[in-house]
């Protein structure tokens, strides 16, 4: 059984962080030359922690298996990234912060993570500026802010709806720089495959080459993980199509636990499915919930009917009626599930009747009036201020308008958008301790792919937050805390036997796959997967379909290892192969995911089982029996895993009934 020890430092809350960085063990810059880190990510986490612990004076070695950082998924973020700095006096403060995440998640978050996180955040913000990174400002020059999802403050510091792209473009220029350097060697196009575990500790990966198909082992005093999320389980998502779970399942295989995989959130402002042939789905940001209205028509018969047809007293902007103090900022989580109670009932819009309205109307008429005033333009025409609104309402969201008119060929100046939730973030990941490493002593774990500090559901704009934090301002010291406790110069050479044993594993893993000679493609598999895991472990989850999943998933790995079809050699570049690995990952944790969900009998965050709610359709924690971390322990293959627990105390924040209205 895992040993999980949370590792929290004592004392009052807001001083467990100054108190750790003053008692952890400091590495003396000469010996800092003499350890090697692998980085395997280069997001925004996995580039931040590269270019930090490089300036330190590590060694580092940094694989990414896209042809280069920048097309890391952390790019396609939108909307913002929190922070604690109250630049618009209206009340924030670092315990805000901490709290509205913390309630946010439902209260399965760990206390002393999410608080340590709302006090790094207002340095994030310097850092970033500092590199240059384009925030919107006021007219005055200073950090613009907006609102997001599940908090009254505006807080979220944002470069239009690209903000994801220039916080990465920041710190890939700051990795960039250290690769000039040669502080960090930085290996493209290369995944890794499996995990090398040494007596228990973490001391290497095996990596193939996406381009040669060539196998590499490559050591290090300690091993971190900046991979991301696991979305794409459920094969439609708002993920790219090259995200997945190999490297957090690999290190899963070799003895890290996997904490709370269920916890998966619901993004409630997407482009609705609209048939079968997409790869993916499309996230339209959660700011434009600041300033769109979410409306559905209040009788069935109109909801074929254009939305300019259908009269203001017919329309029942729900979010409004139901969460009146929040709105339409409601979160995620209670969010998407109002949009499907919508649709249930058969108040759904567009052909498929699984959408909503976002509809900028009155947004673009008060901000139209708002320009006219400014201007002193007397008795201004509707069409007049409809143009000046346009316009503002474009320089705020231009480029999300410019993508929802690609793909839908519709105007969202004219008429309204429709929306429906789709999968977008997963808070589950590998467990890890407050030092951010994983049960197995040199693993640590980042961003997206651990799972501390969302609980069971993250707050928009946090995500950001979270992967910034953690490579700048977190792991630089807890890594440090962990190498001073290791002799300079005693990592193991590639050449030893756990290397070789961990290749040889891959190396027969890949045959196996494209030995198989069967019949259908890869795809084939991850689309029946993916409606497995939207079914029965999606938005609404049930004792009933999760056993029933449990039941076809296990028959949908056995007939993807007979009759999958991967051409080609593993001895060049291969991506049939390459997707084929990925999917065989994904059937796998999708089984432990709805294990998971079938053994939290509650629900909390975006976990949310039909038995398990209040009379008004909100979610029914236990916080008797499940105030805890479930972290899956692998007992070998074919065995049901071990869950482990670890108890969530609160020391300083009062668990209670979660209410946004």
């Amino acid at each position: 059984m895992a040993q999980l020890s949370s590792n929290i430092p004592s004392g009052p809350l807001a001083d467990k962080w100054r108190k750790y960085k003053t008692e952890i063990k400091l590495v003396n810059p000469a010996n800092k030359r003499k350890y090697k880190v692998i980085v395997v990510g280069a997001g925004l986490a996995g580039s931040s922690a590269s270019a930090t612990l490089a300036e330190l004076g590590y060694q580092v070695e940094t694989f990414v298996f896209h042809d280069s950082p920048r097309r890391a998924h952390s790019i396609a973020a939108q909307g913002g990234i929190n922070a604690a700095k109250n630049y618009q006096n209206d009340g924030d403060s670092v315990y805000r912060l901490f709290y509205d995440t913390l309630k946010g998640g439902d209260y399965r978050a760990r206390e002393a993570n999410v608080h340590r996180l709302a006090e790094v955040s207002v340095n994030i913000i310097d850092q970033c500026v500092a590199q240059g990174v384009p925030f919107a400002r006021e007219y005055g020059g200073l950090l613009a802010n907006r609102s997001f999802g599940g908090a009254q403050v505006s807080r979220t510091f944002y470069a239009r709806g690209q903000t994801g792209q220039q916080l990465l473009l920041g710190a890939y220029s700051a990795l960039s720089k250290m690769v000039g350097q040669g502080g960090v060697k930085l290996h493209v196009n290369s995944e890794m495959l499996d995990l090398v575990v040494i007596d228990g500790v973490a001391k290497g990966i095996i990596v193939r080459d996406l381009v040669t198909g060539a196998i590499t082992r490559h050591s290090a005093d300690a091993v971190i993980l900046a991979t991301g999320g696991y979305g794409n389980v459920f094969n439609l998502s708002t993920y790219a199509r090259g995200s997945n779970c190999t490297a957090i399942w690999r290190a899963y295989k070799r003895g890290a636990c996997l904490a709370n995989p269920c916890y998966t959130q619901i993004h409630p402002t997407c482009i609705p499915v609209s048939g079968d042939y997409q790869s993916k789905l499309t996230l339209m940001s959660e700011s434009l919930r600041n300033d769109g209205r979410i409306w559905v028509p209040k009788k069935k018969e109109d909801c074929k009917k254009p939305p300019a047809d259908i009269a203001e007293e017919d329309r029942d902007y729900y979010l409004e009626r139901i969460y009146p103090s929040f709105g339409n900022l409601a979160p995620r989580d209670v969010a998407s599930r109002a949009a499907k109670r919508m649709c249930d009932e058969g108040r759904g819009v567009g052909e498929t009747g699984l959408g909503v309205y976002l509809d900028f109307a009155e947004a673009i008429e008060r901000y139209g009036q708002q320009v006219a005033n400014r201007n002193h333009l007397e008795n201004p025409s509707k069409e007049k201020i409809r143009e000046l609104g346009e316009a503002a309402v474009k320089e705020r969201y231009g480029n999300l308008f410019d993508i929802y008119h690609e793909i839908t060929n519709e105007s969202a100046y004219k008429q309204p958008m429709r929306i429906y939730p789709a999968v977008h973030y997963t808070m589950g990941g590998l467990w890890v301790d407050y030092n951010l490493m994983s049960n197995v002593p040199g693993l640590f774990v980042l961003g997206e792919a651990n799972f501390s500090d969302h609980g069971a559901n993250r707050l928009g704009a946090s995500a950001l937050m979270q992967g910034l934090a953690d490579g700048y301002f977190v792991v630089p010291y807890t890594i440090g805390n962990y190498l001073a406790g290791i002799k300079p110069g005693t990592r193991p050479t590639p050449d030893a036997p756990e290397f070789k044993a961990a290749e040889q594993h891959i190396r027969d893993f890949n045959n196996r796959l494209l030995n198989a000679k069967g019949k259908e493609p890869v795809n084939h598999f991850h689309k029946k997967l993916g409606k497995l895991m939207w079914d029965y472990c999606g938005m609404a989850r049930t004792k009933e379909g999760l056993e029933k999943a449990l039941v076809e998933i296990p028959k949908l790995r056995e007939e993807f290892w007979a009759n999958v079809n991967v051409p080609g050699s593993g001895e060049t570049l291969n991506q049939a192969l390459e997707r084929a690995g990925r999917v065989a990952d994904f059937i796998e944790l999708g089984e432990l995911m709805c294990r998971d969900a079938l053994t939290r009998e509650e629900s909390c965050g975006g976990h949310f089982r039909e038995e398990y709610q209040w009379p008004d359709g909100e979610c029914k924690r236990d916080d008797e029996k499940f105030a805890h971390a479930a972290a899956w322990e692998f007992q070998g293959e074919g065995k049901t895993p071990l869950r482990n627990i670890e108890p969530l105390n609160y020391e300083f924040t009062k668990m209670s009934v979660r209410s946004y209205k």
